[in-house]
């Protein structure tokens, strides 16, 4: 049983289709080749301009997509979107669906555990799974995204794996890879996402909020911890906070999906000329963001877009928080990768 990671950027929705799929649609249906050569030859032929050294490595990616990936063996798949990780398990051969609107190529997929949080996961596993290349082997990092898709439930996984310190040999392996821009961005958000979450406390999160909210412009004040109806920092712009724009600011130290419930409660609390701020390590239910859509006053800030905001103004936190979530700023290779 071979584990596969798989990179789909599109707004195709997997886990409803029970697939997973790749693009190069102009080749057609990928069984009339025979062997790597001849799709590396069809690629020159559609895909022409493109980097000579990028055709070999496609040419691998639709062989292996093609002929030899095989029935029982294990996908892994980040979703870029919303910051989690889908595993399944192949069910079905390779076929070319000409019906579809884009990415023809597929395979079909029995998802067994969809919507995991990235902070499930190691930064090693986390860094092999943001390979550049659309599909590859998941090698050194397996037996991890297998006793993950074993595990009765996500928190006994993490658990487990919170007990397991990471072998110096692993903690070398990672070191030495190769990193381009993309996936450097992508390591270090992972490395913010989990101190986030295992290094800071719900209050801390809180007092987080309410610095960040100061290298924005605010004057902020965080409430106290507990019987605060909901409203963990107001942040206002005038030196008494009497003067709108008043933002009202419920914060969740979680990196589960915020519900509708807990959104309506922070709209029941600001006035008719207040904001209500949400701020979450995760994302929201669709029925939270149809309340953020109809609400003008209403502002739902994810986990992806808090990072945003530390990394923009990281300088400018406090040092507590630098200490925190160490970073500098650096140099790296911006180098495209040869993927479709």
């Amino acid at each position: 049983m071979t584990m596969w990671g798989i990179h789909n950027d599109t707004e195709l929705d997997l886990l409803a289709g029970n697939f997973v799929s790749i693009g190069w649609d102009l080749l057609g249906d990928l069984r009339q080749y025979d062997g790597r050569e001849a799709l590396k030859t069809a690629l020159k032929e559609a895909y022409p301009g493109r980097k000579q050294g990028s055709y070999p490595v496609q040419a691998g990616v639709l062989y292996s997509f093609s002929r030899q990936m095989s029935v029982g063996d294990v996908v892994v798949a980040p979703n870029k979107a919303d910051r989690t990780v889908n595993v399944g398990v192949v069910s079905g051969d390779y076929y070319f669906d000409p019906s579809a609107p884009l990415h023809k190529n597929r395979r079909p997929v029995q998802w067994v555990k969809t919507g995991a949080s990235r902070t499930t996961f190691s930064l090693s596993a986390l860094n092999e799974i943001g390979s550049a290349i659309t599909l590859f082997r998941v090698r050194r990092n397996a037996d991890e995204f297998r006793d993950f898709l074993e595990s009765p439930t996500e928190s006994e996984f993490q658990a487990r794996a919170a007990s397991e310190a990471e072998a110096p040999e692993v903690a070398a392996e990672r070191a030495d890879e190769a990193l381009n821009a993309d996936r450097l961005d992508q390591y270090t958000r992972d490395f913010i996402a989990k101190r986030l979450l295992t290094a800071v406390g719900d209050r801390e999160f809180e007092e987080l909020t309410g610095d960040l909210m100061r290298t924005l412009g605010y004057r902020a004040r965080v409430t106290r911890y507990s019987n605060d109806g909901g409203v963990d920092v107001i942040a206002h712009r005038d030196p008494f906070g009497l003067e709108p724009p008043i933002v009202k600011v419920q914060c969740k130290h979680t990196v589960t999906a915020i519900g509708g419930p807990a959104v309506a409660q922070l709209v029941g609390r600001i006035g008719t000329t207040e904001t209500g701020l949400f701020v979450t390590l995760g994302t929201y239910t669709p029925d939270a963001i149809a309340q953020e859509r109809n609400n003008p006053r209403l502002r739902l800030l994810t986990g992806d877009e808090l990072i945003d905001l530390i990394l923009q103004h990281y300088d400018e936190l406090p040092r507590r928080w630098r200490d925190v979530i160490p970073l500098r700023r650096v140099f790296v290779v911006d180098e495209e990768p040869g993927v479709a």
